[in-house]
């Protein structure tokens, strides 16, 4: 058994948790801010089997890009702004995991 915990642009969380939940996956899911821009994101905690945490990471990777962009070129050229959006995701194991 697996936990994923999932950072996730407030703005993706939505779709990311509907199609986990479409897939027979549940979610926990806890509002944070982090991040170089102070961002808001979601954090997820999936409790997945261990020959489902790629099926999970596939969904999250549908959902989640970084986008970058480029801020104005100054004397030394052009420079690359913060990334933005995208998913990042930590996966463990669980020696047990309960419901009551």
């Amino acid at each position: 058994m697996k936990m994923v915990m999932v950072v996730v642009p407030k703005e993706e969380a939505d779709g990311v948790i509907g199609e986990l939940v479409a897939a027979g996956h549940t979610a926990t899911l806890v509002e944070s801010r982090g991040g170089v821009l102070r961002q808001t994101s979601q954090l997820l905690f999936i409790v997945v089997e261990d020959q489902d945490v790629a099926h999970v990471l596939h969904i999250i990777s549908r959902f989640c890009r970084s986008e970058v962009s480029v801020r104005e070129a100054d004397a030394e050229g052009l420079k690359p702004a913060p990334q933005v959006g995208g998913a990042v995701a930590f996966v463990w194991g669980l020696e047990d995991s309960r419901k009551y």
